[in-house]
């Protein structure tokens, strides 16, 4: 296994490098490669979630240029951020609204000042390079930020635009509160802000809220309407947000949810009634995705449950066999194939590398 775990650690290598272009985008796949497959959809986008835990992969791996390349780029090109200091869905590589438009999506402004953070944390002075970025992203999100909900409407990670939370609803993505309120308590770290710690408190309050007494697990988004669908991207709350402890015992019922109900053959799949599958037709249902394997793989070492955080690993090490060690979006159990390589889950696979040791 370790010599498929050095292959595959090459690969993401490859694939991180050739997914961070000269004029520091990082896009979510480069189909300029030959190994990017004909059939796969074009995801050759930038969306600035996917570069945030590409910089911290190449943090790991030691290209120390790439974080501070697309920061340079993410101050200066994406369409409408100076103006309305707001991250919206993705990009083309030249900064221009990419295939979804214009929707905001609050939880890439917190990962991107977690990826800033992470990147300077040994020296937080050299993070000031980048003030007007850390500014411009936490007071565009303090501004529609309206105590308990945004002022405007806002699409989660996983980007449903059919499910938009909404000033009507008052309701909040549970992960992307996660998101903001940890990047709004980092950017105080680097520059003390009292609205910005203000703010993130104010999140972490709708944030408790989130959490249903009556069925035992955080719901993924909470309002005048309440939307009870188990749903993975709760594993940010423990890591990378660090809101709860991985043993809060409100965490670990929410776990016990994702396993029970989002877990099939030993795969992590996003939500129920996911029927996304990137090929176009997605009736058959989506697939798994490794980088929930990997995310569940971190949470269980933060568990001290290094035998269960290996399963998960390990089963996306044997799974990209097929694909030539390259690791795509998603793994199914029938014909499809997706598309591949995926440069988000190569970022979590060196992540969940470096948490089990296999990469000091």
């Amino acid at each position: 296994m370790f010599k498929e775990i050095k292959k595959l650690i090459a690969k993401s290598k490859l694939v991180i490098k050739d997914c961070a272009l000269e004029n520091g985008a990082i896009v979510a796949a480069n189909t300029d490669h030959d190994y990017y497959p004909r059939e796969a959809a074009n995801y050759r986008w930038v969306w600035p979630r996917d570069a945030a835990f590409i910089c911290r992969a190449a943090d790991i791996l030691g290209l120390k240029e790439i974080p501070e390349k697309y920061f340079r780029w993410l101050l200066d090109r994406p369409q409408d951020f100076k103006k309305d200091s707001l991250l919206y869905t993705n990009y083309a590589t030249n900064g221009r609204f990419g295939s979804m438009g214009k929707i905001f999506q609050p939880d890439q402004m917190g990962e991107s000042l977690w990826a800033i953070y992470s990147h300077f944390k040994n020296d937080l002075s050299k993070a000031l390079k980048f003030k007007e970025l850390i500014e411009r992203l936490a007071n565009g999100l303090c501004r529609v930020w309206q105590k308990t909900h945004f002022s405007i409407h806002t699409i989660d990670l996983w980007e449903d635009v059919s499910r938009k939370t909404t000033t009507t609803m008052e309701n909040n993505f549970t992960y992307s509160l996660a998101a903001c309120a940890h990047g709004l308590i980092l950017a105080n770290k680097i520059i003390p802000h009292s609205l910005w710690l203000k703010t993130a408190q104010q999140m972490i309050k709708e944030i408790e809220e989130a959490y249903d007494q009556k069925r035992g697990y955080f719901l993924r988004s909470v309002g005048k309407v309440l939307d009870t669908n188990i749903d993975a991207s709760l594993l940010g709350l423990v890591w990378p947000f660090e809101i709860f402890s991985p043993d809060d015992p409100r965490m670990i019922r929410t776990i016990e949810r994702i396993e029970r109900n989002l877990v099939e053959n030993g795969g992590v799949h996003r939500f129920q009634f996911d029927y996304f599958d990137s090929e176009g037709s997605a009736w058959e249902g989506g697939g798994a995705w490794p980088i929930l394997n990997f995310w569940l793989a971190i949470y269980w070492l933060l568990r001290k449950n290094r035998k269960k955080a290996l399963s998960y690993y390990q089963w996306v090490v044997k799974k990209v066999r097929k694909f030539n060690y390259f690791i795509p979006e998603q793994i199914f159990e029938d014909f499809r194939i997706g598309l591949y390589p995926l440069a988000w889950s190569h970022a979590m696979f060196i992540i969940a590398s470096q948490y089990l040791g296999f990469i000091k």
